[in-house]
């Protein structure tokens, strides 16, 4: 035991003689796993609200809804309570706190709600009591706490108030339940909402009815989409992301293992010599790893954690605007979250560190004193890498062949698996193609020997940079593919938002008021057209195609706008059934348009039949068009308005105002106009102040929401490729030393250190450069994998692939930036090494 806990000593003490090695490991392992950890935080985080969610009875249910397409009343749920059926009431609603905040209150009957739910056990006698009868209670979870204007931990029993200074019921702290969320009692709920005696749904235990109460349709919880359901793809992405930052990291740690293995060789011959089995040394360097591991992936996880806390809002408004989930902002971890990034931390450390075990297992006593011997295999291993590099790119080859022949909208892991396979293919790559043009180079610079030993000292340094330079390849890549995804989208998106906002106003009054409000604007000189819209919910039953028919039970949205010549030369089309002009005539004669969600995820197209649950019945309709419906996460069928209120009962919309032209410079009598219109609308109708929106400031809103929904993948991004950048720093710094001795000759024979640093920082540009060149088409590549598999799977619709030469541009500015900053410090180092030092290093050797 003696003997090895020396070893292992004499084995550690390399480290306080190269303390910037041990800097490089430990900082390798740190930001990988930072980066994994905090992304597994929020994913932890967010997978709790959605659980949270769930148990509110949004998906844990089944849900009872009138046939007839009325409201439902509480003469509904008495007339099914006599009748014995077990439903219980719900009121949900959307309320304004006093910060500003939107929060959703949903109202309960405690006594009726299925005894399973969290609400109808959520305590002792007294706590039931309490929360039904005067002053009531308000439960909330500890982080709704802060939009509600109160401190991060409100004590239970608060009161605060909503921004018309109504105040709340006394609150109770309820960690069961989810974000952004009050729970009251039914008739505080109804008071609160001004809903009278109106309810939102019936909800009754899973299966407890076999069939539906005559004039009620039954919707099981099974057929309900769940939050986490609809976000499984976008934490698969953020996962997919941490990866890569974790694989990046983890290449410093190779890189600096490798070194620090070939710099002890003579140390572990001495050790081998004195009697330490070989089998022994292994086990040292395996305990060795695990150490520097465990620090390194407690730093990781700590710092992760810091980071989820930053992103996490982002996040969150990322949910929210793409699926309308609601996260809370403040972290909640689960045990096993500790545990599964000190594992996958350890894990990533021992994978990287493997080939040195395996080399050091391998390599003889005599073997070991020869520096050489860890070279000599490089060329065998660029033959290696080439084989490698092949077979993943036949995997990548096949993975597409295989989902050419897929649906589209299927293959989520697939298409990662084609992308992961993709960066392997080149990354593998890299190597062996500067190895070649190295050499190329070398025989065509045979008349300049300065140059010919630059490129022949690049090709001693390569097996140390491949690492690194591979790192930096896959950084790139992904930035390159990642940033021309979202610049198409936000182009796509801002064209379609400029398409579909065609009207300078857009007013929601309330449905009572709307055919009012309708006849007094078309009275209006100012008001050159009206758009009115509707909406609804319903049920696919079935879809025909041909001959075949497939039943269904999907939720689906209706939506009714109002063609006319301001609308329809602007609204996309993405595909139709006998070209753009007929399918507008057959929308007006009772046709439908469906969103491509709906297209993708049931496979149904131009010409298909549609058969939707209405009131009166069973209603067939013809797909005439499938449109672009970005941001949405479910399937919509479009009507005309007046085709949708008649045939579905759809409670009216907005109203789209376009206002009369004025002069090319008559921008601010317009505006003027606007704003008098408005007040008008005001002080006739006493509308709120809500009620009426200005399509400047829908526009502004959208582009804040969409700006903000990726700022989570900026920051990845760049926090991958400073990864990278620092993998590079940490293989020149690691070979610092030994590269000041090679220069030493060349200063003796006349060359200035000034020449000797720009010569430094050529090799270096040019094998970014190289590098830079090479990620553009594998940049292309995934941003076209992206496009055409992952976004589809993980949203329902398709994006038109852009290409940016600017991101091109900016893809080969940062490799030779990011090769620039990372050999400054070795080329000061050099320019402040006096020549004497550098002839004293050459003795040395």
């Amino acid at each position: 035991m003696r003997l090895i806990l020396t070893a292992l000593a004499t084995l550690l003490s390399h480290y306080k003689r190269h303390p910037g090695q041990l800097a490089m490991l430990l900082l390798g392992l740190w930001v990988a796993g930072a980066l994994w950890s905090g992304v597994q935080a929020i994913n932890a985080s967010a997978r709790d609200s959605y659980a949270r969610a769930e148990a509110l009875f949004t998906t844990g249910l089944d849900r009872l809804e009138r046939r007839d397409g009325e409201p439902l009343e509480r003469e509904d749920f008495v007339t099914l309570r006599r009748a014995g059926l077990p439903v219980s009431p719900l009121i949900e609603g959307r309320v304004v706190a006093s910060t500003g905040e939107r929060l959703t209150v949903v109202g309960i009957d405690p006594l009726t709600l299925p005894g399973d739910s969290a609400f109808a056990t959520a305590g002792s006698g007294g706590e039931l009591t309490a929360f039904f009868t005067p002053p009531w209670q308000t439960r909330v979870a500890p982080d709704t706490a802060p939009r509600l204007g109160l401190e991060r931990q409100a004590a239970p029993g608060a009161e605060p108030v909503l921004a018309d200074g109504r105040q709340l019921p006394p609150l109770a702290i309820a960690p069961s339940l989810p974000p952004d969320t009050l729970v009251v009692d039914i008739a505080v709920a109804a008071r609160l909402l001004e809903r009278g005696s109106a309810l939102s749904r019936l909800v009754t235990a899973p299966d407890a009815l076999e069939t539906p109460p005559k004039g009620y349709r039954l919707s099981r919880a099974e057929s309900l989409v769940d939050p986490g359901e609809l976000t499984e793809s976008f934490h698969l992405n953020l996962t997919a992301m941490a990866l890569l930052a974790l694989i990046v990291g983890l290449f410093i740690v190779q890189a600096a293992l490798g070194l620090a293995l070939e710099q002890r060789l003579g140390l572990l011959r001495t050790l081998r010599a004195l009697g330490v089995p070989g089998r022994t040394l292994v086990a040292l360097l395996a305990l060795e790893l695990a150490l520097l591991g465990v620090i390194g992936a407690l730093a990781g996880i700590t710092s992760g954690v810091w980071l989820a806390r930053v992103l996490l809002p982002d996040v969150a408004a990322t949910l929210q605007s793409l699926y309308g989930a609601a996260v809370g902002t403040q972290l909640r971890l689960p045990w096993h979250y500790w545990l599964g990034g000190l594992g996958v931390t350890l894990g990533g450390l021992f994978v990287a560190g493997s080939g040195m075990l395996w080399r050091a297992a391998r390599l003889g006593v005599l073997g070991l004193g020869q520096a050489q011997a860890w070279r000599a295999g490089f060329q065998r291993q660029l033959r290696g890498q080439v084989l490698a590099g092949t077979l993943a790119a036949a995997v990548a080859l096949a993975v597409w062949s295989w989902l050419a022949t897929r649906p589209a909208g299927e293959g989520l892991v697939a298409g990662f698996v084609l992308i992961a396979a993709l960066m392997l293919a080149c990354a593998l790559w890299l190597s062996p193609l500067l190895a070649a043009g190295l050499a190329g180079l070398g025989g065509l610079a045979r008349h300049h020997p300065l140059t010919q030993w630059a490129l022949a000292d690049l090709q001693l340094q390569l097996p140390r940079l491949s690492l690194a330079m591979m790192a930096l390849l896959i950084a790139l890549s992904a930035n390159l593919g990642v940033g021309s995804m979202v610049g198409g989208f936000r182009l796509t998106f801002l064209d379609w938002l400029d398409q579909r906002l065609t009207a300078d106003l857009y007013l929601r009054p309330p449905a009572e008021q709307f055919d009012a409000v309708q006849a007094w604007l078309e009275e209006r000189d100012e008001v050159a057209a009206l758009l009115p819209t509707a909406n609804a919910e319903t049920t696919l039953l079935e879809v025909r195609a041909g001959g075949d028919g497939r039943r269904l039970e999907v939720p689906v949205s209706l939506f009714g706008i109002t063609p006319g010549a301001r609308l329809t030369p602007t609204w996309p089309l993405l595909a139709t059934r006998a070209g753009r002009d007929a399918a507008w005539t057959a929308l007006e004669e009772g046709d439908a348009f469906i969103n491509e969600q709906l297209a993708l995820g049931q496979g149904i197209g131009p010409g298909d039949r549609l058969v939707l649950s209405a009131p009166g019945g069973r209603q067939p309709v013809t797909v005439a068009a499938v449109y672009p419906d970005y941001g949405n996460p479910r399937g919509e069928v479009l009507f005309a308005s007046a085709t949708l209120r008649e045939r579905f009962a759809a409670a009216p919309g907005s109203l789209g105002i376009v206002l009369a032209a004025s002069a090319p410079s008559g921008e601010h009598e317009t505006e003027a106009r606007s704003t008098a219109l408005s007040q008008a609308l005001t002080e006739r109708f006493a509308l709120d102040s809500q009620a009426l929106i200005d399509q400047r400031e829908v526009k502004a809103l959208s582009t804040e929401i969409f700006e903000r929904t990726f700022a989570i993948t900026r920051a990845l991004n760049a926090l991958t490729l400073a990864v990278a950048a620092l993998a590079l720093l940490a293989s020149l710094l690691a070979q610092a030393r030994e590269r000041r001795r090679r220069l030493a000759p060349l200063w003796a024979l006349g060359v200035t250190r000034a020449r000797l640093a720009n010569i430094q920082l050529g090799q270096l540009g040019g094998a970014a450069l190289v590098t830079g060149l090479a990620a553009i088409p594998l940049g292309i590549a995934i941003t076209a994998c992206l496009v055409a598999v992952i976004n589809v799977a993980a949203f329902g619709w398709r994006l038109p692939l852009h290409v940016f030469p600017g991101e091109m541009a900016l893809t080969l500015a940062t490799a030779l930036g990011v090769a620039l900053l990372a050999a400054i410090l070795p080329v000061l180092k050099l320019w402040r090494t006096p020549p004497r030092t550098l002839l004293a290093e050459e003795e040395a050797t």
